[in-house]
């Protein structure tokens, strides 16, 4: 069994990904050990949100780790689709984890809770610190991997989250104004909501095997009608094999037989260019699409009669 479709992928992502979930699972049990003993939504529905994030960079490491199996006799395409399916469950962990905030932070407007607003600043403050490392590792690994971008996304988010929860712990410590800390649970919610939107939709569009957002369909048409000694194609396809290679499929006509080999090396080279990791490209000739089309009318004709 041939081993080329393979998922390449940094060496280094593994780490990173190890370090990060050791980072806020630490971080996310310190938050919730403190958001309780201080009774702070903030604090509570920011160690929510990390436990969330520490099961989906779990997962992204999971599929990660998947897509570097190579092919086999049951999986020839090897396991790539697992970041693309990875990518679409962290999706969805994340607008569940907004529902349960929303409805606790509603719940805390109505009864406000006294909310050590020192505490809280002091937490989230760390929290800062390590979301933003996170981030940073996971920065330059993001681009053009959805599984890694969704939980780039995921940290950015966060680093951003402790932010305002630092800032609703200085107000709340300075004024007394215990209902920011709810406040700040909603405006924690809408973060992850909108900031997760382009992730759900994008990976749900692969799932179905969709064109993925960077490839330019319009592009690879233009690039297989200029490559020499093309005349036609036809039945083309694109879909994902994982969230870093793409899969075409087209049939391709030529004037002679001789022409076929040239076509198709000329062809693979223009669209590896394109970010067209694996094709498969089979040649045809005037003369025998011209047999088939000829057959397929009259056997239409046979049939209408």
């Amino acid at each position: 069994m041939s081993k080329q479709h393979a998922h390449h992928f940094s060496p280094a992502l593994g780490k990173v990904f190890y370090w990060a979930i050791g980072l806020n699972l630490a971080y996310t049990v310190i938050e919730a050990i403190f958001g309780f003993a201080t009774d702070s939504m903030g604090l509570l529905s920011d160690a929510g949100h990390n436990l969330s994030d520490v099961a989906s960079l779990l997962i992204a490491l999971l599929a990660y780790k998947a897509a570097l199996r190579p092919a086999s006799a049951r999986f020839t395409y090897g396991l790539g689709r697992a970041t693309i399916e990875a990518s679409l469950i962290n999706a969805v962990i994340l607008y569940i984890a907004v529902v349960f905030i929303v409805i606790e932070s509603i719940e805390r407007l109505q009864s406000p809770v006294v909310v050590n607003g020192d505490v809280v600043a002091w937490v989230a403050g760390i929290g800062v610190i390590i979301n933003g490392v996170t981030t940073w590792m996971l920065m330059k690994h993001s681009r053009g991997d959805l599984n890694v971008k969704g939980a780039f996304l995921h940290m950015a988010a966060d680093t951003l989250v402790s932010v305002g929860v630092v800032i609703s712990g200085i107000v709340i410590r300075f004024t007394g104004w215990y209902q920011l800390d709810p406040i700040i649970g909603l405006v924690v919610a809408a973060i992850i909501a909108v900031s997760s939107y382009s992730l759900l939709r994008e990976s749900l569009n692969l799932s179905f095997d969709a064109v993925p957002k960077d490839i330019d369909i319009h592009k690879i048409e233009n690039i297989i009608d200029a490559t020499p000694l093309v005349v036609s194609y036809h039945h083309l396809h694109i879909w994902p094999l994982s969230t870093t290679q793409v899969a075409l499929t087209v049939h391709v006509v030529v004037d002679s037989p001789s022409d076929v080999d040239r076509t198709i090396d000329s062809l693979r080279a223009r669209l590896s260019s394109a970010g067209i990791a694996h094709s498969t490209i089979e040649v045809e000739t005037k003369n025998k699409v011209c047999k088939e089309e000829y057959h397929d009318r009259i056997t239409h004709d046979r049939a209408s009669e």
